[in-house]
């Protein structure tokens, strides 16, 4: 059988973003969940989300409230849902007694060591059932699973707007599963009766589903043999069963190995950029760039209402998409550059007040990061990497980055020269604390030792703030102020005289 899946174009646009809360918000789900926004946006369709949560032994409700957070922080919020196929359990049931009346199920109770051992006596290298339950008219239940009877000859094609026709010849296809021992309905029908429900025209997931599609395309057209409608979950109940979809696998995605991507090996978890400080807009950007491209190949950086507009299933590439951190990273640098002022200082808000931040609460002063703001935020690349450049300013004491120390104050032979010559240099700066004031005095102190100003400054900076990267140091201790700076190169040497009478 050739099976279409064009949509009738009268048709309003319905997508569905459909993930299992097993886990960590993937970043490849992420893009799955994108580009069904972006078919639903640039066509005035529906973006409906559904959680399909029957594995009751893998599934977690905070994961359920994980991919809602993360969605909303990528501003894909659905336009119908979360539906859950927990609550839709006897739907199912009802899609089972249709399928079973009308033929299309049979009962059958081998294991998989039955299986196995016949194919091994038969001599059949590839696993697989045999059908040997077929036709044995078994009754349901007594721990029997419920298998689909696939036809004995002809093809099942998914013609994918990606990947163009793909044949699957039905003699190679398993009587499969279609409900377990258990009396639960297994994945692929569960989502066939699910996207009949609710109207879906698109089908847009990743590549790995591609192999369930055509059992997808036999259920499918098996209920609508067998006169099967709807429930009114997204119009009126008792609709006929509808077209097939429109199938669209996306391609996977890689890491720099070009292996898929796994939970256990790769930063896949979407909550984890969030929380490093990624900015939402350059993450939705890079995921764009996962597979598909603006029709300028020169554009890399755009918004999501130019992403909508350009965007076309049709131009996604299927072969696999390397997702480069590092270059996620460079990109959301820029975006971090590219914000105002007064924007860049409110999204650093959650990691300078509260819990996160590296000080207490009453050590924080609005007034003083924000005039080292412009500073930081040409220096950073994620907002997580925003404490440390600035926690020298709200801490009694430096946090000191030891093999920082150790290399350009303790293991620099001329450190402490420098840092006698700058306290007293500073000393005589205090009724003219600027920043070129101070840069004056810095480049005199390296002039003194015969060093020129980037080697000079180098201990001070690691005196002052405790690291040997930072905001400009001239500017920082404008900020800082004479007090606490004078205290630290004291400190500074005070440790380094200890160290040489130990």
């Amino acid at each position: 059988m050739s099976a279409s899946h064009s949509a009738d174009s009268r048709v309003s646009v319905r997508v569905r973003f459909a993930p299992s809360p097993t886990g960590y918000f993937h970043v490849g789900s992420a893009r799955t969940a994108l580009f069904n926004w972006l078919v639903a946006r640039q066509s005035g369709g529906t973006f409906v989300l559904r959680i399909e949560d029957t594995d009751a032994e893998r599934n977690r409700e905070e994961w359920v409230d994980g991919i809602l957070s993360a969605m909303h922080w990528l501003g894909m919020d659905p336009d119908e849902g979360p539906y859950r196929q927990s609550a839709r359990t006897a739907r199912y049931h009802e899609a089972v007694e249709a399928l079973w009346a009308g033929g299309f199920l049979y009962a059958c109770g081998c294991t998989h060591d039955e299986v196995t051992a016949r194919n091994t006596a038969a001599g059949i290298q590839t696993p697989g059932y045999d059908g040997h339950c077929r036709s044995l008219g078994l009754p349901r239940g007594e721990g029997r699973a419920l298998r689909f009877a696939t036809p004995d000859g002809g093809t099942t094609v998914v013609r994918d707007v990606i990947r163009g026709d793909v044949a699957f010849p039905c003699a190679a296809m398993d009587d499969f599963v279609a409900v377990k021992a258990t009396g639960a309905p297994l994945f692929v029908l569960a989502n066939v009766v699910d996207d009949i429900d609710m109207a879906i025209t698109h089908v847009i997931r990743g590549e790995d589903l591609l192999p369930t599609t055509p059992k997808g395309i036999l259920l499918w057209e098996a209920l609508g043999s067998c006169g099967w409608t709807t429930d009114g979950t997204a119009g009126p109940a008792g609709a006929p069963t509808p077209a097939l979809p429109v199938f669209a696998h996306l391609p996977m995605l890689v890491n720099e190995a070009r292996k898929k991507l796994s939970k256990r090996r790769d930063p896949v978890a979407v909550e984890s950029y969030r929380d490093q400080g990624y900015l939402p807009a350059a993450f939705v950007n890079y995921l764009g760039l996962l597979g598909w491209s603006p029709p300028d190949a020169g554009v890399e950086v755009f918004t999501a209402e130019q992403m909508t507009a350009w965007f076309r299933l049709e131009d996604v590439n299927h072969s696999p998409a390397f997702f480069d951190v590092a270059k996620m990273t460079h990109l959301n640098g820029a975006y971090v550059r590219d914000l105002p002022t007064e924007a860049f200082i409110e999204a650093c808000r959650p990691w300078l007040v509260g819990d996160a931040a590296p000080w207490p609460a009453e050590a924080f002063d609005e007034a003083t990061f924000a005039a080292v703001a412009p500073l930081v935020q040409e220096r950073v690349a994620v907002l997580g990497e925003v404490p440390s450049m600035v926690d020298f300013l709200f801490l009694a004491e430096p946090p000191v980055d030891e093999e920082a120390w150790a290399k350009a104050v303790a293991g620099d032979e001329g450190a402490r020269d420098i840092l006698v010559a700058a306290t007293d240099a500073y000393e005589a700066l205090r009724a003219g604390w600027t920043a070129d004031a101070l840069h004056a005095a810095t480049l005199a102190v390296g002039e003194g030792v015969g060093r020129k100003l980037g080697k000079a400054q180098a201990p001070i900076r690691v005196a002052v703030t405790g690291r040997r990267v930072g905001p400009p140091l001239f500017e920082s201790l404008e900020v800082l102020g004479p007090e606490r700076t004078l205290a630290r190169l004291g400190a500074a040497l005070a440790r380094l005289d200890g160290a040489d009478r130990a």
